[in-house]
């Protein structure tokens, strides 16, 4: 779907194939856009217990923390790291998408062997410097997954307009994609 040729005469395809490739990019940006979300939880927790150990009450607040919650116990505080109102504010382009994942299991499996090195359940058992290497791991690889979601998403909206142009020019009937009953 990236490949420099993917679309290349786009207009002169049919319209199915067209629909068909805008619904294949929509299912692989479901699928990047939870992948991205696995990663960025990973990367809310070891800020989050990077910054308790700092003791920065800036870099807590950052982190999503509970006022005043200093208790080390990272499971107490995950609802209040993983929270909507926490670090970075609201993500993604606000596309509503219709499809569930399609390889949940195998994006988890990929994440999970990220941090394989880091019991995520018991941080304060490792050193700030291995926490520290598992971020920018994780870090790196959400800006690549993000960078193909950008990608995956111009190919969407490629195929969303090509469709848009053949219906604004008359190209393709209105009447063909609306239910029986409504024709």
């Amino acid at each position: 779907m990236l490949a420099a040729d993917y679309l290349s005469d786009l207009p002169s395809r049919p319209i199915d194939q067209v629909r068909q490739m805008r619904r294949d990019a929509e299912q692989e940006e479901t699928d990047l856009s939870y992948l991205r979300r696995l990663l960025q939880g990973r990367v809310d927790l070891l800020r989050a217990e990077l910054a308790r150990r700092s003791g920065d009450a800036t870099a807590v607040a950052e982190a999503s923390l509970a006022a005043g919650d200093d208790d080390s116990n990272l499971v107490d505080r995950l609802s209040s790291i993983l929270s909507e109102e926490g670090t970075g504010g609201p993500r993604g382009l606000g596309r509503h998408l219709a499809v569930e994942p399609t390889r949940a299991d195998s994006h988890r499996r990929h994440v999970e062997a990220l941090v394989a090195d880091v019991d995520m359940s018991d941080p304060a058992s490792h050193d700030e410097e291995s926490l520290r290497r598992v971020l920018e791991q994780l870090e790196q690889e959400e800006r690549q997954v993000s960078e193909q979601r950008r990608a995956v998403q111009a190919v969407m909206d490629a195929c969303t307009a090509e469709i848009g142009r053949r219906y604004r020019d008359g190209d393709v009937d209105v009447a063909g994609v609306l239910p029986t009953e409504s024709r």
